[in-house]
C-alpha cells in the first residue's frame, strides 16, 4: 500500500477529484495549506501599496491506494493538475504499513 500526497493549485481540485474517481479511487483527504517552492511567492498591490506574499495558498491531497494503483494515481494527478505554469505543485509517494477501517475492523487493502 502507498500514500500518494500531492500539493496542487486550489482551482484544480474538482478536476483532479473527478479524474481520480474515474480510475477507481474511492476517497481522498484534502487540506488547505500554504507554502512556496521555486516561485518564492509574489508581490501584490493593495490600496496602492506593494507587498510581498511569501506563502501561496495550495491544497494538499492525500490518497491511500494499493501499491499497484499508486503510479496510475501519480500519472492522473500529474496530467490533470498541470497548467504548465510555475507553482503547479509536487507529488510524493510514501509507503503505508498498515490501515484499519474503524467501522468494520477491516485491515490493509480491504480497508482501502
Amino acid at each position: 500500500m502507498k500514500i500518494v500526497m500531492a500539493i496542487i493549485k486550489p482551482f484544480k481540485l474538482e478536476e483532479v477529484r473527478d479524474a481520480l474517481t474515474s480510475i477507481g479511487v474511492h476517497g481522498l483527504t484534502v487540506t488547505e495549506v500554504k507554502g512556496y517552492g521555486r516561485q518564492k511567492g509574489h508581490t501584490e498591490i493593495y490600496r496602492g501599496a506593494e507587498y510581498a506574499v511569501s506563502f501561496l495558498p495550495k491544497l494538499k491531497i492525500e490518497v491511500a491506494v494499493s501499491a499497484e494503483l499508486a503510479m496510475r494515481v501519480v500519472e492522473t494527478i500529474g496530467t490533470t493538475a498541470r497548467t504548465g505554469q510555475i507553482g503547479d505543485g509536487k507529488i510524493f509517494v510514501l509507503p503505508l504499513e498498515h490501515a484499519v477501517r474503524i467501522r468494520t475492523g477491516e485491515t490493509d487493502d480491504d480497508a482501502l
